[in-house]
């Protein structure tokens, strides 16, 4: 019998120029999630002061470097970092990203942690409860949602099997585990990082970190759905938790408000990406009509 969730954490990877989408994101925290839930920022040390403001009995703000091993040194300028014991190749910005995460959400006490890219926004009210299926855990997995032409993917899902000393990937369409809004489970990525270190013979980071190409989300999936789980007995999956838009190029406010009125039965949150450019006031309409959309039909 599945244990019952009752406490969650959310946790967020940030830096200095997602700042403003972070607020954001952190005003949903606190107006979507139970007065118990503590939200977690990292950032890199020279940004903290850009995230202060958000500390309180909701929010902690951490630096990067506070998750690491000390033989980890950040590069200057460069948004790299150099594990000083094997220095190459060096570490960058986003595989750090990735490690923080795992990291991150090892060191949680709590059932269930939200991890929560700093471009997305909760519009629904959301507790540990909603990381439940059927009463079972869930885990966001597209079936066959990689084709042989999304190349980077499919080389994720090898490396992500090599570090599970899984067979080769077959042949695509593969199953895709990616989401910026997305439950894990602690135990299961302290579970994670075991079987890296013992696969290897280093600690699971310097392992995850000597890539130059990793996913998260493919390590994880992959280690729930292949090691963890029994023939037949996959946990279900539900990719409905995040509202987002494929299209990277910046919204116009119609495109935004077309966008916001598809909001599905099932979303908590709602993303638009940071990559896009998307004008801050034409984010924020689309935000305020999620919201709408979302009182509407629950």
């Amino acid at each position: 019998m599945t244990k019952p969730l009752n406490s969650l954490a959310v946790v967020t990877p940030s830096y200095g120029p997602d700042a403003d989408q972070f607020a954001d994101l952190h005003r949903s925290v606190l107006e979507y999630t139970p007065e118990d839930t503590v939200h977690h920022v990292f950032v890199p040390r020279a940004d903290r002061q850009l995230f202060a403001a958000h500390e309180g009995p909701r929010c902690r703000v951490r630096t990067v470097g506070e998750l690491l091993p000390k033989r980890y040194v950040k590069v200057p300028r460069l948004g790299m970092w150099v594990n000083v014991l094997r220095p190459w190749p060096p570490v960058r910005g986003w595989v750090m990203q990735q490690i923080v995460k795992l990291a991150a959400t090892a060191a949680m006490d709590a059932d269930v942690v939200l991890v929560a890219d700093s471009d997305v926004v909760l519009v629904r009210p959301t507790t540990a409860q909603r990381a439940l299926v059927g009463g079972r855990p869930l885990l966001h997995r597209l079936e066959d949602g990689v084709h042989p032409l999304m190349t980077r993917h499919v080389l994720w899902h090898r490396v992500a099997r090599e570090l599970l000393r899984l067979p080769p990937p077959p042949e695509p369409p593969l199953p895709d585990y990616m989401s910026p809004l997305t439950f894990w489970d602690p135990a299961i990525v302290r579970g994670l990082q075991r079987r890296l270190t013992e696969n290897m013979g280093r600690h699971w980071a310097d392992v995850f970190g000597s890539r130059l190409h990793v996913s998260e989300f493919m390590l994880y999936g992959l280690f729930v759905d292949e090691v963890l789980s029994p023939p037949g007995g996959r946990p279900p999956s539900d990719t409905s938790l995040c509202h987002k838009s494929s299209d990277e190029s910046p919204m116009d406010l119609p495109t935004a408000l077309a966008f916001a009125d598809r909001l599905g039965p099932g979303a908590i949150g709602m993303m638009v990406s940071a990559k896009s450019g998307t004008p801050r006031e034409v984010r924020q309409a689309a935000i305020k009509r999620c919201a709408e959309v979302a009182n509407r039909v629950s």
